[in-house]
């Protein structure tokens, strides 16, 4: 089926797309998205400036939901109904790409003042670049400050020389962690099954789960991602670790990671202390919360890492109107051209200059909108975390990955229950797995 899939994107490479020119005299162009209400709002609103700013093309937005994003362009691709443009969801660019259904976007940033992070380049083979994100996202920490001051702990540590060991980060949590009767889990009588305040989530959204082999010295892929290698002992310890943040230590709610709502079923709904997620949470969710939050790096195992990941911007090669999509795709990549996404904390600016010169770094950390009053605390976690630990996430350079990642979800459910240990459910399913990214 993968083979024919192939084939039929392939295929579909020949099939068009629409008329020319509407009834008005212009070209219209789709960009399709996914996101939050609050992330749609601010894309229309970006779109809405560019069709004001010229008379020739008008562009329109498509949302579909996250969930489905890949497989409907999957589906399109083979009807040969593909967006003119649009974000990708990460996981599919490879695969895109090497069916020739992305148009060659690599000339892009030549004669520009600054390159897009290396750790947001999607790269075949491990090499060659194919796409870019649209901006760039790291894992970090969030806590409610209140919490914190209620209980006498100090916050998190924002710089990354100072992060918290993982065995430091579960002292905390349960310090954090309170049962009906106000007992915490280090005390007699403790009530496990009768929790009102949990100290931590560390999100189990499968693809975040990565960071944590990273942390603990492992992989999930070789470095030039033809390997699967999430059997090896350090990335099975480092999926158990967090599932016994539930089974073991009683600071974490039980949840299986099905959907993408870690911030907002923990932190942003004011049942838990702290959290791992996206820095894109900072203003889809966590500015309208209510809650008094700070950001930190993340905890480590062995190692101190975060990851990076975004959606790139990418022009269909099916489009009939390749020009115009890549002339919106290159204005739209602009920093300027997307501030309002960047000022209110739902971006990370893309280019190289805003993580190393001051006057590029202050415009985005020291704009009033941004969410984060706290200009060291947001420059240490989103500006020195990302240069001193990030490292891609696993589909800037290998292909498949989401059906690996379908699969893992499914493999691991039974681990967060404690049905399976993590041992016995990646070596029970570890060829299967494997033959995710070869057998295509």
């Amino acid at each position: 089926m993968k083979k024919l899939l192939a084939m039929l994107l392939c295929i579909a490479m020949v099939l068009t797309l629409g008329s020319a020119l509407a009834e008005d005299g212009k070209v219209h162009i789709t960009y399709s998205y996914w996101g939050t209400p609050e992330e749609a709002a601010a894309t229309q609103a970006v779109i809405d400036t560019y069709n004001a700013s010229q008379d020739g093309v008008v562009v329109e937005l498509e949302t579909i939901p996250n969930e489905q994003y890949t497989a409907t362009l999957q589906s399109r691709a083979i009807a040969g109904t593909l967006p003119d443009c649009g974000i990708m969801n990460e996981n599919g660019v490879l695969d895109f790409a090497a069916n020739g259904l992305l148009a060659d976007v690599s000339g892009m940033y030549e004669g520009k003042d600054s390159q897009p992070l290396e750790a947001v380049t999607f790269k075949e083979g491990g090499t060659t670049p194919v796409a870019y994100s649209g901006c760039a996202e790291t894992l970090i920490l969030y806590y409610n400050k209140d919490m914190f001051d209620a209980a006498g702990i100090a916050y998190p540590p924002s710089k990354v020389e100072d992060a918290w060991s993982w065995d430091e980060f579960i002292d905390v949590a349960k310090q954090l962690t309170i049962d009906v009767n106000g007992k915490h889990p280090t005390e007699e009588g403790f009530d496990p099954d009768n929790i009102t305040q949990y100290g931590c989530v560390v999100d189990n959204w499968t693809w975040q789960l990565e960071v944590w082999a990273h942390s603990n010295g492992g992989r999930w892929f070789s470095e030039d991602g033809t390997e699967c290698v999430i059997n090896s002992p350090e990335t099975i310890e480092s999926i158990q670790k967090v599932a016994d943040l539930t089974l073991v230590e009683h600071v974490q709610p039980l949840y299986l990671g099905l959907a993408d709502e870690g911030i907002i079923r923990s932190v942003a709904s004011g049942t838990v202390a702290m959290a791992t997620g996206g820095a894109w949470n900072m203003g889809t969710c966590m500015s309208t919360s209510g809650i008094n939050f700070g950001i930190g790096v993340l905890p480590y195992m062995k190692e101190k890492v975060t990851l990076t990941t975004a959606g790139p911007q990418v022009v269909f090669s099916q489009s009939k109107h390749l020009k115009e999509a890549m002339d919106f795709i290159a204005w739209y990549t602009q920093e300027e051209n997307s501030w309002n996404l960047i000022e209110t904390g739902v971006w990370m600016p893309l280019l190289q200059k805003y993580y190393e010169e001051g006057e590029a770094m202050d415009t985005w950390l020291k704009d009033e909108d941004f969410p984060v009053k706290d200009y060291d605390m947001a420059k240490s976690v989103l500006v020195d975390y990302t240069n001193a630990a990030a490292t891609p996430t696993c589909w800037y350079y290998t292909p498949h990955t989401s059906e690996f990642i379908d699969m893992l979800r499914s493999v691991l459910s039974p681990v967060w229950t404690g049905e399976q240990t993590a041992e016995q459910a990646i070596n029970d399913n570890f060829d299967a797995l494997a033959e995710t990214i070869t057998d295509f």
